[in-house]
């Protein structure tokens, strides 16, 4: 199992994040559980070839 570290703030009542690694693409969440299962689909889709030229720090 592959830990994937991000980062996260709270801005206006709702929990922003992006993953340390893909820092240009951002999600949100209106608690912590919902932007963190955002932040798992985001990885998924990031990591899964089907988006184009993905950038990646």
């Amino acid at each position: 199992m592959k830990t994937v570290r991000y980062i996260y703030w709270q801005d206006s009542g709702m929990w922003l994040g992006h993953l340390d690694e893909y820092p240009d693409y951002m999600t949100q969440g209106e608690t912590i559980e919902d932007l963190q299962e955002n932040l798992k689909d985001l990885y998924e889709e990031l990591t899964s070839g089907r988006i184009p030229g993905v950038r990646r720090s």
